[in-house]
């Protein structure tokens, strides 16, 4: 039984998404997302300029005449939301934790698909995979997955991409459209990555919180990892210790970016305490643009 608070928030969550679907994502998602397969349609006669290695040489023989295939791209998909739920994930300092955040955008994308005609699958995962649901289509197969961000509680605090990877690998058996949401605060995935990358279209979207970026000046503070539980004392009134920290998440940050260009790996960065429309309406149309 859903809680009448949480039940309230996902209502919330599906009449907002439903608005941004048809006013902006739908027809976007479709662009950028269009199928990279294809799948044969039908024959027609041959006509001058087809190219020759599209005709049909059983129904060419049987009619004595020329006839070519015409192919399509493909209409259904997959789309996988790969969606990390680690310790860190549950970080917020602007009144939005990270993982309501990437809730809220995997709902976006998931009504985007189901418009779309497309399968919607889950993948929750911290150092392990911890839940997956199979893709299926219909409304209330989002709103399943989207109770299931909501309201999963995470058995392990750790993060393990390259576990989430493998397992994706494993269980999507024709080409699909993986979306990682994480804020990629962990090392060791390149390689899964490159895998996954090569045999499906992947997309990262990384969340971020701004004192994940910087701190305040506002003396000493405790600084506690949230997947290790380890404390750190910072004195944040040193300029030299917040310029420090500052390096630190920005070497981190150049890390990630770096190895998800050498995945070939298409990205968006949103932000707590700050609309994702925008950041992700960019990303569709550089997609488009690019395709």
């Amino acid at each position: 039984m859903i809680p009448r608070e949480l039940f309230r928030t996902i209502r919330h969550v599906e009449i907002r998404t439903k608005g941004l679907v048809e006013d902006l994502f739908g027809g976007e998602y479709h662009s950028a997302f269009k199928g990279r397969g294809i799948e044969f349609a039908e024959v027609r006669p041959y006509q001058i300029g087809d190219d020759v290695r599209t005709i049909d040489w059983s129904v060419t023989a049987r009619t004595g005449e020329p006839f070519v295939k015409l192919y399509e791209e493909e209409r259904e998909q997959t789309l996988l939301l790969c969606v990390d739920v680690s310790a860190s994930e549950a970080f917020g300092s602007t009144g939005t934790l990270k993982r309501e955040l990437a809730a809220e955008v995997c709902a976006v994308l998931g009504f985007s698909a189901i418009r779309n005609g497309d399968k919607v699958g889950l993948l929750l995962f911290t150092d392990r995979v911890e839940r997956f649901v199979p893709p299926k289509k219909g409304r209330r197969h989002v709103l399943r997955v989207v109770r299931d961000l909501y309201v999963h509680e995470p058995e392990h605090t750790g993060t393990d991409l390259g576990a989430a990877f493998e397992h994706a690998l494993r269980v999507l058996h024709r080409r699909a459209i993986v979306v990682v949401v994480s804020d990629f605060l962990a090392s060791g995935y390149e390689k899964p990555l490159r895998h996954l990358a090569a045999r499906h279209d992947v997309v990262a979207i990384r969340t971020v919180d701004s004192r994940e970026e910087s701190l305040p000046a506002v003396g000493l503070v405790t600084v506690r990892d949230p997947e290790t539980g380890r404390p750190v004392l910072v004195d944040t009134s040193s300029k030299k210790a917040r310029e420090a920290f500052a390096r630190r998440a920005q070497d981190r940050e150049a890390r990630t970016v770096e190895t998800l260009a050498r995945a070939r790996v298409g990205a968006v960065t949103v932000r707590t305490g700050e609309d994702f429309v925008g950041p992700l309406a960019a990303f569709f149309r550089r997609r488009n643009h690019e395709a």
